[in-house]
């Protein structure tokens, strides 16, 4: 089946939906949701989102600890042009009725680890959740916008492919879930928006959704990808058996939580004058020695002290999840543990979000733009969805229309049904188990080469496997994980230094100038 429209976007978080709502006027457009629409990473933020909204705050002093936290590695030009269109992309959301907590004088705004002031936006301890409700009913109700939910694209449809002259894209091939059925989507424009690949390890605060499929589809179809080795892992991931991926908002220790021992000793001074404020990857790594010095399953995070009112006024939806798990966090610690959360490199983008393909934007998580650098500044990540979607709509409404030249159906001539599944799942396990043991929060090259050998071994018996049975979501997801693990340990190898998020033994020192580790297709390196 073939299906043609103005617009497609694939994936439906924040950068997705916004962009969707801001084409949909004159544009007709197609939105691929892997799940139902409501199933997002960005629907699961809690924080909230960074933005110079105070007169006591300045657009100079969120560059600056943008640029902190990214250990310096981040794009000067990006990361204005972000943090100069905060203020417009909030009130583009207050405008859409997005709820925000109030204050006495206006909007509350919450201070997180790395910033300087109060500059978070938030809704509660339930930011995301509460975006997405809004634009989501938007969506539904749009008549310019057709939804396909349960569907996973494959691979994008290019000129090379199709053996064109030059090279563009002309939309993607996406398998409809439910029915097994595989569309040819064809469109004047394409949009990546699939988010991050936390789902590439073990423990993880990522949806199950977050496997990386834009950037591989996009790796696979010749763009560049950069800073793949800057994989963020957010410090406090509630520790507890039924707790699947539950973040405990940075906002906790932000609002004043404490970071104990077992026995309730604070440690956070001794690892950095900043304490429990200090970046992320700082807070990371510090969990992650203490917990293996003292061989500890996880560490405690401590608000009771703020009292029971202030709690239930802030973090009502951490504190019901708490409770519903037998923990009072009136009373108690939250026991945490670091969990991979996010993908802080990509497909390499610029200012108006274009890749390196002609037709093919990218925006959100899945993008590398440069403002995150090194380490990404809490609360950042949502404004950078908004700013880029708007960016590359801009863009997309400013370019001539095209003829889309005949696409082919998808050909299952010459496979069959798999006959052992089983082979998918014991290869998703082995990736993400080795991916946590050799190229999580502390790396060593020895590590790396030993995480590259079976990253190779898995694509070689993964290609064999998709060219010769039907594909599946499952097939497509694992296709894609590799992909992005290889990638990922591809530029740790490269970076010779420890900066940010990528901590080397090998090389604990920081380099004297930062640089971006870039990967083509054309060249391949390391």
């Amino acid at each position: 089946m073939s299906r043609h429209f103005d617009v497609l976007i694939i994936g439906s978080g924040l950068a997705g939906q916004s962009a969707a709502l801001r084409l949909a006027a004159t544009k007709r457009v197609a939105v691929i949701s892997k799940r139902s629409v409501e199933i997002s990473a960005s629907a699961w933020a809690q924080g909230g989102i960074a933005a110079v909204l105070d007169s006591r705050d300045s657009i100079e002093a969120h560059i600056r600890d943008t640029f902190d936290a990214g250990a310096h590695l981040n794009d000067p030009a990006a990361t204005r042009f972000v943090v100069e269109n905060g203020r417009r992309a909030i009130e583009w959301l207050i405008e859409q009725g997005v709820p925000f907590t109030r204050s006495a004088d206006g909007y509350h705004l919450t201070r997180e680890g790395g910033h300087s002031a109060r500059r978070v936006i938030h809704v509660a301890d339930a930011t995301g959740s509460a975006v997405q409700q809004t634009l989501t009913q938007k969506l539904v109700a749009h008549p310019n916008i057709t939804l396909l939910e349960n569907h996973i694209a494959i691979d994008f449809i290019t000129a090379e492919k199709l053996g064109m002259r030059g090279n563009r894209c002309f939309g993607a091939y996406a398998l409809d879930t439910e029915s097994g059925e595989v569309l040819t989507v064809g469109a004047q424009a394409t949009l990546i928006a699939t988010g991050g690949a936390g789902k590439v390890y073990l423990y993880t605060t990522n949806p199950d959704t977050s496997t990386g499929d834009g950037i591989a589809m996009a790796w696979r179809a010749g763009c560049r990808v950069a800073n793949m080795e800057f994989i963020q892992f957010h410090p406090t991931c509630l520790y507890h058996p039924q707790a699947k991926s539950f973040l405990i908002s940075e906002a906790v220790r932000g609002e004043g939580g404490i970071l104990r021992l077992p026995d309730g000793t604070r440690f956070m001074p001794q690892h950095n004058a900043r304490a429990e404020l200090a970046p992320r990857d700082v807070v990371a790594r510090a969990i992650d020695f203490e917990m293996k010095k003292r061989g500890v399953d996880c560490v405690f995070l401590d608000i009771a002290h703020k009292g029971e009112a202030f709690i239930r006024e802030h973090f009502p939806n951490i504190h019901a999840r708490c409770l519903e798990l037998g923990i009072d966090i009136t009373k108690d610690p939250i026991p945490v543990v670091p969990a991979a959360h996010y993908t802080c490199g990509g497909i390499v983008t610029d200012l108006a979000a274009r890749t390196d393909i002609p037709g093919l934007y990218a925006a959100g998580e899945a993008a590398c733009t440069g403002l995150h650098g090194a380490n990404r500044l809490a609360s950042n990540s949502l404004l950078e969805c908004l700013v880029f979607a708007e960016a590359a709509t801009e863009d997309i409404l400013a370019q001539p229309g095209i003829d889309i030249p005949p696409l082919p159906r998808w050909d299952e001539s010459r496979v069959t049904d798999a006959d052992e599944e089983v082979v998918i799942s014991h290869n998703w396990d082995e990736l993400r188990r080795f991916m946590w043991d050799y190229v999580g929060i502390v790396r060593t090259t020895k590590r790396l080469r030993r995480a590259q050998h079976r990253i190779r071994l898995l694509m070689r018996e993964i290609d064999e496997f998709y060219a010769n049975f039907r594909v599946t979501n499952d097939l497509i997801e694992l296709r894609n994980l590799v992909v992005t693990a290889d990638l990922i340990v591809r530029c740790a190898l490269q970076r010779k230094e420890s900066r940010g998020l990528h901590f080397s033994r090998d090389y604990p020192q920081t380099a004297a100038k930062a640089r971006r580790t870039t990967l083509s297709r054309r060249r391949r390196a390391a």
